[in-house]
């Protein structure tokens, strides 16, 4: 066994601890950057000028913005003393001559106060010479607007397969993005200090890259630059890659002012300047067998990558990656490339690329298994992984009976059979409401796709009087992770939670480190956290063993307290073996390490084993819809989801519930829309607020919400035996999808598949509807003797049915071989 995954008696970890911030949170006495700002003596506010125009050169006259009382200075490009670039790839200019989207900053006025800088950036003037813009996909493919490098997974020889297999469909499956919506907006405090340095508050889940634009702006060395993030009010993916540019604007107002900056995006500013989860268009053919096996599997993936890569590439990568999702496809050719288009630059977002690949599947295997005229939950459980076989890429599927384990103990404790029953018999006594229950399961990969990225460091301090103080890499955005990393360090140290206190993450603390993001936070970070403890523990025990008379490895910490083997009627406290290894000259402090192993992948041909493991769930969802409104409301979810030995199972239970109702958010309400016509306002964003995008409240929320997690499930390597869980539980959400699928098709004769938009809106739903009591109507005049014989009909004798002008639902199209 793993030394990383053996547990001490009586550990910390795996005990359900409140969030280290709960208090802080609920009292309102939590401080997030912006509070800090507002606390800093001659603080200089940062408003943007925002482009009117999707695309179009600029020229911008700042002179009137002087002329308002209470304004600074205008920066420009010309300030820019390093490079004016905001991103890692040199493609996102800080200040632009060309505006590539409609809300994209041109330039930022810094005032005395908020109001100042807003009415200075009112009065800038800017001249505009439009240019081209591609809005949707479907226009940049027409252009051929693309960006990034292309990547292709395969195996086998998916062309064969599908000239040989007895079933062939293929479609077109559309998904819109989605806005991270964190509670706290985009925020930096930049403060120069006598020295020289920069100190950089910001609200960003990679600090360190954060530092390193700061500083390539500036023109200095990273050392020059300290970039701390306290906490974040949510984050989603969303600060990952997009706080590096207002950070650098902060620091640059500092630079030439000589005074603090804060850059605080209201609502609107955030909305309508940050990149968004990418859609997706994709086309794509399927071949099955008679009983629902399938053969083989040919796509072409275009993401919209907005207007410039930002994270776009390893977004797609791990789209591609995810296709399988968790099932075996022996033929396989997913080619996928980046649309640029002129819209926000679309970014990380909770499951990163991993939504999108696993949303083809399970829409493929909901519009096949009707026409096939097999149960939908019978179609996904034949085909699930089995023991011994390998992803599309070549990684094995460890513990792929895992999957199965999960899927049956789901059905027995959720009552899965009994209640389709009941389903069955509500559904043949109602005309107009009708009811599903839908399962779906998921498999995610652990870790970053950029190998590099998979490590971590951390530093722990243990002082004289026993109190422990760690310093990790990794941001709180209020997912519990600062809560777990207290947990393993007090394990491995054998305290008392409340023996150890928590430092903000810092860049002059742990250097060079890695986004808190793709779910290994914990992994990465505990680790690191882990090894740091190790090494001074294993020096404390050498001082213990002396004291005590025993052998350094009879040594035991625990509670708080240690003692030795044998030695039933001694104990010292760790306050006091801490001293004495001080005044023995014994180091107390130590910097921590962890890389993750085993990992080798080849971005080139697509090729390898990305992922330290697979993190595996599954959901049941029941869902009730009206046939007139399309409205729907979710009766039921149980959940049971993978988490190996969890090291904090509240918060994980709460992390598995925010995720499934994010992604319930985003299959079936939140819908991005922008201006498509060639009017003056072509490129806006139209929905810019919570008034017009529609996000998950109460109203929402399951009736009945079940999650268990899932019992004996130690993953060996991994810090403690646990597994992330972050982001694999949003992917449960297809579920609720695959729900009102079913529920839909209640108004269809059997063999209709059903086409659903995304977001599956009640108005998408509705349509959906109508579409499904047309087959019937259809299916009922093809019986009439008057029907017209010469009427041509599906060879597979399904119906892709009609969706009236504006549903925009592709129809699926089949053929025998």
């Amino acid at each position: 066994m793993s030394a990383l995954a053996d547990r001490p008696a009586n550990p910390v970890v795996g005990l359900r601890a409140v969030h280290e911030s709960a208090a802080l949170h609920v009292t309102g006495a939590a401080m997030y950057t912006d509070d800090l700002a507002a606390h800093t003596a001659g603080v200089l506010t940062a408003w943007p000028v925002q482009s009117t125009n999707a695309h179009a050169r600029v020229t911008v006259d700042v002179a009137p913005a002087y002329d308002v009382p209470g304004v600074v200075r205008v920066l420009t490009a010309d300030d820019v003393p390093g490079i004016n670039d905001a991103g890692i790839k040199h493609d996102e200019p800080l200040f632009p001559s060309e505006a590539m989207f409609y809300g994209h900053a041109l330039v930022w006025v810094l005032g005395e106060t908020q109001e100042a800088a807003r009415l200075g950036a009112e009065a800038v003037k800017v001249d505009y010479e439009a240019l081209p813009s591609y809005i949707t996909v479907s226009e940049a493919i027409a252009a051929e607007s693309y960006q990034g490098i292309a990547r292709t997974v395969e195996r086998g020889d998916a062309a064969a397969a599908l000239a040989g297999a007895p079933r062939v469909f293929e479609g077109v499956t559309e998904f819109g993005g989605q806005e991270h919506f964190y509670l706290e907006t985009h925020a930096s405090l930049a403060i120069l200090d006598s020295e020289g340095q920069y100190f950089v508050q910001c609200s960003t889940q990679h600090p360190s890259e954060t530092q390193e634009i700061v500083a390539h702006v500036l023109g200095i060395s990273s050392s020059q630059v300290t970039v701390q993030s306290l906490r974040m009010g949510g984050a989603f993916g969303g600060k990952e890659m997009q706080p590096h540019g207002f950070a650098a604007i902060a620091a640059l107002g500092a630079k030439l002012t000589g005074r603090p900056v804060r850059l605080r995006l209201n609502r609107t500013q955030d909305i309508t300047m940050t990149g968004k989860r990418h859609p997706f268009q994709i086309s794509w053919k399927a071949g099955f067998t008679e009983d629902g096996l399938i053969q083989a599997l040919d796509a072409t993936l275009t993401a919209d990558g907005g207007w410039s890569i930002d994270l776009s590439e390893p977004v797609l990568g791990r789209a591609l990656c995810h296709i399988d999702n968790a099932y075996w496809i022996p033929n396989v050719h997913a080619y996928g490339r980046i649309a640029k288009t002129n819209k926000t630059s679309q970014t990380a977002f909770r499951g990163f690329g991993g939504p999108q690949g696993v949303f083809l599947i399970e829409d493929i295997l909901g519009r096949v298994a009707p026409v096939l005229g097999i149960d939908p939950a019978e179609i996904r459980r034949k085909n699930m992984y089995r023991p011994g076989q390998s992803t599309p890429y070549g990684q094995l599927v460890k513990d792929a009976d895992r999957l199965e384990a999960i899927w049956q103990r789901l059905v027995d404790e959720s009552d899965f059979d009994e209640r389709r029953a009941e389903i069955a018999a509500f559904n043949a006594a109602s005309v107009d409401t009708k009811r599903a229950l839908a399962i779906t399961p998921v498999k995610f990969g652990i870790s970053f796709n950029f190998a590099a990225f998979n490590q971590a460091g951390a530093l722990v301090h243990v002082y004289k009087d026993g109190s422990v103080l760690i310093n990790h890499g990794g941001t709180e955005m209020g997912q519990g992770l600062h809560t777990k990393m207290l947990q393993v360090a007090a394990t491995a140290l054998g305290l008392r939670l409340d023996q150890v206190r928590l430092a903000p993450t810092r860049t002059d603390k742990v250097p060079n480190t890695s986004a808190t993001a793709a779910s290994s936070g914990a992994d990465l970070n505990g680790g690191a956290v882990k090894n740091a403890c190790e090494q001074i523990r294993e020096r404390m025990a050498k001082v213990a063993g002396r004291l005590l008379g025993v052998d350094e490895r009879d040594v035991r910490f625990e509670g708080g307290l240690i003692t030795g083997l044998g030695k039933f009627d001694e104990s010292l406290t760790f306050a006091e073996v801490a001293n004495a290894a001080y005044l023995q000259r014994v180091q107390l402090w130590a910097a921590g390490y962890y890389r993750t192993e085993g990992l080798h992948w080849n971005p080139d041909l697509m090729k390898g084993s990305p992922f330290k493991y697979f993190a595996y769930g599954c959901a049941a969802t029941e869902v009730e819809v009206d046939g007139f409104t399309g409205a729907y409301r979710v009766r039921r979810v149980d959940i049971v989801h993978d988490v190996g030995d969890s090291l904090s199972p509240m918060l994980d239970i709460g992390q598995i519930e925010g995720a499934y109702v994010q992604g319930v958010g985003w299959l079936t309400l939140e819908e991005l829309r922008w201006d498509e016509t060639d009017g003056p306002n072509r490129g806006r964003l139209l929905t810019q607020s919570a008034s017009t995008y529609k996000l998950p409240s109460f109203s929402e929320m399951p009736e009945e919400f079940n999650v268990r997690l899932f019992e004996n499930a130690r993953e060996d390597g991994a810090v403690y035996g646990s597994k992330a869980v972050g982001e694999p539980p949003f992917m449960l959400a297809f579920s609720a999808r695959e729900a009102i699928r079913e529920a839909v098709g209640e108004f269809a004769p059997a063999g209709h598949s059903v086409e659903l938009g995304s977001p599956a809106t009640p108005e998408a739903v509705y349509w959906a509807i109508e579409a499904a009591r047309s087959a019937g109507s259809a299916s009922v005049a093809a019986t009439s003797p008057a029907a017209d014989a010469s009427a041509e009909h599906d060879p597979t004798g399904a119906s892709a049915g009609s969706a009236p002008a504006g549903a925009d639902v592709p129809a699926l199209a089949t053929t025998e071989a």
